[in-house]
């Protein structure tokens, strides 16, 4: 049963004259006619009886148009809601997330957003994981984009997806062509990281003590930016999230084994602040943009020019 259904059955029922009721729903006599039938065969019983050129409901027509009418005017009202909605929606939107989103992730989603709600301003902090959970605690941002953090009582996170790290080296490198490195090959090797005031620092520091590993850390930069410019002109590796590599720059990223480090990347809402219909729009739009990118880079990994 669709929707055009309901709306021709009501139009045939509120005329019971066959030509009306077309004219009404812009659509020819016989076009109706034949929606009518497929309605009536779909429930199993007659709607209407026609007698010579008149018309009239059955007693199940009569029984059926009374929620016939009630779901079409909630879904009618649905609609309208929406449409207002999308026109009267203003005000500011405030976002914390992190350098690796802020990348290409975030200003997806805000041109997405801006293109269908052009009232709104939206302000963008790139921050630290640990400062997003602080702002959000003091009521300076609406919602936070981010890594899963080392949680508060106070804080919801919401999963997106989970994402493997990679190690990132430039293409002159004497491992530019491996396809994968095991953990403990890193004990000694020279890397530039993120501060230990980062909690992706953190968690890559349990990494290497559970796979026995020490490496060479010669630098630490508090962005992936910067950590991809020191690689481009020495031989030094980096490990970042493998959605912050631009492989046409140069790079190389090789997948992390023995164990993978990965990292979930979510939303993050305070519990006793209810989330304002911007807040909601956005998390929508970050929730489907994520959905799309999972599923395109699944088909990916399983087309045989990549598997190969």
């Amino acid at each position: 049963m669709e929707l055009r259904h309901l709306r021709y059955f009501i139009a045939l029922a509120g005329t019971l004259n066959f030509t009306r009721a077309a004219e009404s729903v812009h659509v020819t006599q016989s076009t109706l006619s034949h929606q009518i039938r497929q309605l009536e065969d779909e429930i199993g019983q007659s709607l209407f009886d026609r007698i010579g050129k008149r018309v009239f409901l059955t007693e199940a027509g009569e029984a059926f148009l009374e929620y016939a009418s009630r779901a079409l005017s909630e879904i009618d009202q649905g609609l309208g809601e929406l449409k207002a909605r999308d026109v009267s929606m203003s005000g500011v939107l405030r976002v914390g997330t992190t350098h690796t989103f802020n990348l290409g992730f975030i200003p997806e989603c805000v041109a997405q957003f801006l293109s269908r709600y052009a009232t709104v301003k939206v302000v963008i902090e790139e921050l630290p994981a640990d400062a997003i959970v602080a702002s959000l605690d003091a009521g300076q941002l609406d919602m936070g984009v981010a890594y899963r953090p080392e949680l508060r009582s106070g804080l919801r996170f919401e999963p997106l997806f989970n994402e493997e790290l990679v190690l990132v080296v430039a293409k002159t490198h004497p491992w530019a062509r491996r396809k994968r490195i095991r953990m403990i090959e890193l004990h000694r090797e020279p890397l530039v990281m993120l501060p230990r005031s980062f909690s992706t620092r953190r968690m890559l520091d349990e990494f290497f003590s559970a796979a026995g590993a020490v490496p060479n850390i010669i630098a630490e930069m508090n962005t992936v930016n910067a950590m991809f410019g020191l690689i481009s002109r020495m031989h030094v590796g980096a490990i970042v999230a493998a959605s912050a590599v631009d492989e046409s720059k140069g790079l190389c990223a090789l997948p992390l084994e023995g164990p993978t480090p990965m990292r979930t990347p979510g939303l993050l809402f305070r519990n006793d602040q209810p989330q304002s219909k911007l807040a909601r729009a956005f998390a929508a739009l970050i929730r489907k943009t994520a959905m799309v990118s999972t599923r395109k880079k699944a088909a990916q990994d399983q087309s045989p020019e990549v598997s190969a």
